[in-house]
């Protein structure tokens, strides 16, 4: 019998230890100007979230994220340990993913199967897209007037190293802040405490060949939305 309890004891303080990992709780925050480098004060409401390795070439490097929210967007802080920035790309709106990036997929309303994709490269290019899965087909554009309050703000910072392509450094941090104006018309009003959204989270990387991180693992697509995770506001 003793032996029992200390059993069931056992098993309900492990049950409780285990974290809720198929969620992400975001907390609220007044606005705040993107550095790159994440040393706003409102970072603190939150804890760094590590992404696991989906795809591996190499020894995976550090990965982590965090998110806040405000009554105006969406905020984004990426921290990447890293060997080489490998990347070519010079210029926004162009395929940042085939070479070392990070990714945000948010999915506001589940009834339609469309979100937005933001991909961000160290060199802080940028390509905003609106994703749609329609009949077994899948497409993507860029966001209409994409400007002034509608324009995603973002900047990168580099650690060991030149914010040139193919530097040698030691990590790199990409933050963002993602206006709801943007999101229109994928979000009918901005979320509040209790409201729930689906998404993920992604690092690519070609130092070692083809590695890549992802909060929740979607198979050889990132695309994958029915894995996505869930996105809790507080």
């Amino acid at each position: 019998m003793l032996f029992f309890i200390g059993s069931f004891r056992l098993a309900a303080q492990q049950a409780v230890a285990t974290p809720d990992t198929s969620r992400l709780f975001i907390v609220k925050t007044s606005d705040f100007t993107i550095t790159g480098d994440g040393r706003a004060a409102a970072w603190n409401k939150t804890d760094w979230v590590t992404l696991p390795v989906q795809e591996v070439s190499g020894e995976p490097p550090l990965t982590r994220i965090k998110a806040l929210y405000s009554d105006k967007g969406l905020y984004f802080l990426f921290d990447c340990v890293d060997q080489k920035l490998s990347t070519t790309y010079d210029k926004d709106f162009q395929p940042l993913f085939k070479q070392d990036a990070i990714e945000v997929f948010l999915w506001p309303d589940t009834s339609q199967v469309m979100y937005f994709e933001y991909e961000l490269s160290p060199l802080n290019y940028e390509w905003p897209l609106l994703m749609i899965h329609l009949n077994g087909r899948s497409g993507g554009w860029a966001p209409m007037h994409y400007e002034g309050e509608k324009k995603v703000q973002h900047a990168t910072s580099i650690e060991g190293g030149a914010k040139k392509s193919m530097a040698t450094v030691t990590r790199w941090r990409g933050e963002f802040f993602i206006p709801y104006r943007v999101l229109h018309p994928l979000i009918g009003k901005p979320p509040q405490a209790g409201t729930q959204w689906r998404g993920n989270f992604y690092r690519l990387d070609y130092d070692q060949g083809y590695t890549t991180w992802t909060w929740k693992k979607t198979g050889p697509s990132f695309h994958t939305y029915q894995k996505f995770g869930t996105l809790v506001f507080r």
